[in-house]
Parts: structure tokens; C-alpha cells; sequence
């Protein structure tokens, strides 16, 4: 069985001594059902602890990632020109210049 650990960074090589092992896709230190958890005591997270709660599965993170760039962030003060042409937005023709910054 895994238990997972709270260990500082000041602290990893201690850890790691003890045969504390990082789980890079979490980003946590665990031991697991063989080793002694008594050992790890210090390190044990409590259980009101809200970072001792388990990180969220990898592809839950993706998803949630991928939400958020989904969304349209417009700042305060963004003006919508009004379209001229067919152009693409980022192609600076004669007929979209002329029209949407009049002099």
C-alpha cells in the first residue's frame, strides 16, 4: 500500500536515505507497503492538511488545461473592427486598412 509523504525540500536526501521514492507525475514523495511508515513519521501529512489530498490524475489535469484555453480572454479596453473583406484577421490588406482606421 503507498502512503504518501510531505517531505520540505531541505529534507529529500534524508528521505530518499530512508527509501522515500518521488513520484514525478504527482510531484510527491511515497513510500511504499514494505517499508516501515514509522520510520516517516515527521513526514506523515496531516490529515486536515489540504496538500496532503491526493493530486489530481494527469489527464485531469490536461482536461482542465484544455478548458481553460478554450475560453476567450478579452481585456478591458478590446474594440471589435468591424470586417471589411474575407481576409484573415492578421493579413493587412488595402480594403481592411482603409476602412476599419479612417483618417
Amino acid at each position: 500500500m503507498r502512503h504518501d509523504l510531505k517531505v520540505p525540500f531541505a529534507e529529500k536526501d534524508q528521505a530518499k536515505k530512508l527509501g522515500a521514492r518521488w513520484d514525478a507525475a504527482r510531484k510527491r514523495w511515497y513510500i511504499d507497503g514494505s517499508l516501515d511508515p514509522a520510520v516517516f513519521a515527521r513526514w506523515q501529512p496531516a490529515p486536515h492538511d489540504a496538500s496532503a489530498a491526493a493530486a489530481p490524475a494527469p489527464a485531469s489535469r490536461r482536461a482542465a488545461s484544455a478548458s481553460a484555453e478554450a475560453k476567450v480572454q478579452v481585456g478591458s479596453r478590446y474594440v471589435a473592427l468591424p470586417r471589411v473583406c474575407d481576409c484573415l484577421p492578421w493579413e493587412d490588406c488595402d480594403a481592411c486598412r482603409l476602412q476599419a482606421w479612417p483618417k
